[in-house]
């Protein structure tokens, strides 16, 4: 168990707070600078997220959020649950911690330089080993459930592309199952899957993907648009064929769709993020539920994926649905009683007319347009509780904090 951090410590890691605004950033990249030196550790990374920038921006934001909310620790419980369910999934260990640590507080140093007293290093060096001993002992407890689960596992397990489909012009599935012919743990909707694989020219990669398929013993599904310029997604399109195995982790994540019979949810998605919310209306398609609204956002039809399952569901009255398209009007205005086509976006305007003030909201898709519908629904005066999200990549709940 960890130590809970003294005055002291917490009163000094909060005076940084305006230091981590000024130099937050530079302080991250320095530190993955450091970490990555290690071959080791880097393979551990998603080296597209560095190249972007996106990766020592999240994690600049969650030194920050981390420094801001030390003396109400509970603010974070969010933030600290998606980063160690993304750790499992990646199989992020307790030998791993010493070398972050190390390198965040060598990077501390560097980068504030005179400025990083004995005091600040020391109570630096309990603040991160406080997280750190927290993180471990969750992810101890995840992954003895994935042990425990029939059909789970921990580390890395052989699976078999069993079918691939196209869906629309820049997406297509990959069914999975175990290369062991032995049952797989069912995952819980909304929940993703994490990847080992070795790419021809770009070495060790690690991705993950959220699985579109209702729960099941027996398979997996991933639905992956092929992302311009991006060499895992174009890699799955280009070169994954039927009867290729990959090395998967199990199933993990916090972003679990729940419904109750007289619950109302809206799913609100943008490009490849209906995946997850594709999972959940698969699980809940002949179970008691209450109304479902499914709200998404595409480019033009050719782009829109799963929609005849869509379709088949309004026709069905499982769901209501409004389809938008950004590129231009949709070729029908109105093919289903239930089913809307909209030319434009997904607004904050439109969404103001849309709000249930007892609905739950569930919220995937591109980051900016996550943090957009997020911030308009609090607007709208949703209550934090009844607003769940997942962010692809390394964003996390620290630029809802900052933005905020």
């Amino acid at each position: 168990m960890s130590t809970m951090l003294d005055d002291k410590t917490r009163s000094i890691v909060s005076a940084c707070v305006p230091a981590l605004e000024a130099h937050g950033l530079d302080i991250t990249h320095e530190m993955y600078r450091r970490l990555l030196a290690n071959p080791e550790i880097r393979d551990l990374f998603n080296m597209s997220h560095q190249k972007d920038g996106e990766q020592p921006k999240a994690l600049a934001l969650a030194v920050l959020a981390y420094a801001r909310n030390i003396n109400n620790l509970g603010a974070l419980g969010a933030m600290v649950e998606r980063i160690a369910e993304k750790h499992v999934g990646l199989n992020i260990l307790p030998e791993h911690y010493p070398f972050v640590g190390e390198a965040l507080l060598g990077a501390i140093a560097h980068v504030l330089g005179d400025g990083a007293t004995p005091e600040i290093m020391d109570a630096w060096g309990k603040a991160y080993w406080f997280l750190a001993d927290v993180l471990i002992g969750r992810e101890k407890q995840i992954y003895q459930e994935h042990a425990d689960t029939p059909g789970g596992w921990t580390g890395w397990r052989s699976f078999t592309v069993r079918k691939i489909v196209v869906e629309s012009s820049t997406i297509r599935s990959f069914e999975l199952v175990p290369s062991d012919n032995k049952p797989v743990m069912q995952h819980k909707p909304g929940q993703y899957l994490s990847f080992k694989l070795d790419i021809p020219g770009h070495g060790s990669q690690r991705r993950n993907y959220s699985i579109s398929s209702a729960p099941a013993s027996d398979h997996y599904r991933l639905s992956i648009r092929k992302a311009d310029g991006g060499v895992v997604s174009s890699w799955f399109h280009d070169t994954v064929r039927e009867g290729d195995e990959l090395q998967v982790s199990a199933p993990a994540g916090d972003f679990v769709f729940t419904s109750e019979p007289n619950t109302k949810n809206v799913l609100i998605s943008a490009g490849v993020g209906l995946t997850p919310f594709i999972s959940a209306l698969g699980a809940v398609e002949k179970l008691p539920r209450g109304p479902i609204h499914f709200v998404h956002g595409a480019h033009t039809p050719d782009t829109q994926a799963f929609a005849p399952y869509v379709q088949k569901l309004v026709a069905e009255g499982v769901i209501k649905a409004d389809i938008f398209y950004s590129a231009g009007a949709p070729a029908e205005t109105s093919p289903l009683p239930g089913l809307t086509l909209h030319s434009g976006r997904v607004t904050a305007e439109w969404l103001a007319t849309q709000v249930q003030p007892d609905a739950h909201y569930w919220v995937c898709g591109p980051e900016q347009f996550m943090l957009d519908t997020i911030l308009a629904l609090k607007a709208q005066g949703v209550a934090p509780a009844q607003i769940h999200y997942e962010f692809f990549g390394s964003a996390s709940d620290a630029q809802l904090l900052a933005a905020a």
